[in-house]
């Protein structure tokens, strides 16, 4: 018989586990599975949350009814920047309805016609970067990012734009996400104006009038092209119905804030341990020289294995459902934890090591792998994301000869993703011609004046 109590976990007041899960996220977990096991209970704000380290029960909860274990907004993080019916936050059938209308951009060939579009991007970027000194590579991969998604989104071509309003606005929104207010409700006052929240909010209000009229414009020109908002424009249901402005301002929106900061983030992280390990760096070389992805495919697999940007998935049940040995009550929030599922010795031996060879010719556990979630909710972009971290890694390496800043970097939050703490810093040695070409990596440099 599963046990109705809940799994153990920290004995500490809920207050300070929330400041703990938003500060101190990683040491957090990783001293509650030590001590507790792979379910553990949380009170993080007003919930109970059982994280979950353990793929088989992972497995339970993203082949449990869609009907019973809901996504919607838990505590309501994401709804006043998102909205109410984008992809991310609607359940049940309506979620089922608007996942057809969104597949089609983000799959087969449609999704690989972007990739001159992410070529372009990153060879832009490298050409602007400082050569001897460090510098950060996340916000320069956030470049890349946030041209590449306003192109697949809009069509706009950084390389032929005048300065575009949309484009300095998302920038901006993406970069007021940041603050600790998304993640805690207590620090959503407004101040008159004046604190980080009420900011923000004017922000998405800036960027709702952008998006609106947009849309507005589309619809009258006609929706003829093939960037996705055009796509989006164009769909239809099963019973003939298209998405309405505030449907398709809310999709839009969590395109912009989903696919920038996380890719950024993972590339950032795949750069920081490729130039970390030079051995790494120049088998990848070797095998893209050769013509050959397999390795390129794997280090990406790895990187999203050891540094996933996303610690965890939720679900927050609408009814009792039975996890792990537990019989768990209504409104118990589940989280597989990302993180530790990762770690785990049975799947991933030294599982804080590097190592992109555990993916060569292996296919991934479909519930020991998963940086994208899984289930009915697995993440629509993932194939986009991991399609755009082969092209960004593979253009970046024909053209810069980069090292490590010598200093390690942790793992550091960054509102809901995790980012390399100083965000990557590396050193440019040397800028290559635009040409076929690949770097072997130098050992970490000493950071230059």
């Amino acid at each position: 018989m599963p046990s109705t109590a809940l799994p153990p976990g920290p004995r500490l007041p809920a207050a300070a586990q929330t400041l703990a899960w938003v500060f101190r996220p990683v040491p957090f977990m990783e001293r509650a599975h030590k001590t507790y096991g792979d379910l553990f209970t949380l009170r993080l704000g007003p919930s109970r949350v059982v994280m979950i380290a353990d793929p088989a029960a992972v497995k339970q909860v993203f082949q449990g009814p869609p009907d019973l274990l809901h996504m919607g907004d838990i505590n309501g993080l994401f709804r006043p920047i998102l909205g109410s019916s984008g992809l991310l936050l609607i359940d049940g059938q309506e979620h089922m309805r608007q996942r057809k209308l969104m597949l089609p951009p983000f799959h087969g060939q449609r999704m690989r016609e972007y990739g001159e579009l992410m070529s372009d991007a990153a060879h832009r970027e490298v050409s602007s970067w400082p050569q001897g000194e460090p510098f950060a590579l996340l916000p320069r991969m956030q470049s890349i990012t946030v041209d590449v998604i306003l192109g697949a989104v809009f069509g706009i071509d950084q390389a032929t734009a005048e300065p575009d309003r949309l484009r300095a606005l998302v920038v901006e929104l993406l970069h007021r996400c940041q603050s600790y207010s998304t993640m805690l409700p207590q620090l959503r006052r407004s101040l008159a104006g004046r604190s980080p929240w009420a900011k923000l909010m004017a922000c998405v209000k800036e960027v709702d009038e952008a998006l609106y009229a947009e849309i507005a414009r589309r619809r009258r020109a006609g929706a003829d092209g093939d960037d996705v908002l055009s796509l989006l424009l164009q769909a239809r249901d099963e019973q003939g119905n298209p998405l309405s402005d505030t449907e398709l301002r809310d999709e839009l929106l969590t395109l912009l804030v989903a696919g920038h900061e996380t890719t950024a983030s993972a590339l950032a992280f795949a750069f920081e341990r490729l130039l970390r390990h030079p051995d790494k760096l120049a088998r990848l070389s070797e095998e893209l020289h050769a013509g050959d992805e397999t390795y390129l495919d794997a280090v990406i697999k790895e990187t999203l294995r050891l540094r996933p940007v996303l610690p965890i998935v939720a679900r927050k049940l609408k009814g009792p459902f039975e996890v792990g040995g537990y019989e768990l009550p209504k409104s118990t929030v589940l989280m597989p934890s990302i993180w530790l599922v990762h770690r785990n010795p049975d799947l991933y031996p030294e599982p804080e090591e590097f190592r992109p060879e555990r993916f060569v010719g292996v296919k991934p556990d479909t519930y020991g792998w998963i940086p994208f979630g899984g289930g009915v909710r697995r993440c629509l972009g993932a194939s986009f994301a991991q399609f755009e971290m082969r092209v960004v890694l593979k253009t970046v390496l024909t053209r810069a000869v980069l090292a490590a800043a010598p200093k390690p970097e942790r793992v550091v939050r960054r509102s809901f993703t995790f980012a390399p703490e100083r965000g990557a810093e590396v050193v440019l040695i040397r800028r290559l011609a635009r040409e076929r070409r690949f770097q072997r990596a130098p050992e970490p440099v000493s950071a230059r004046k």
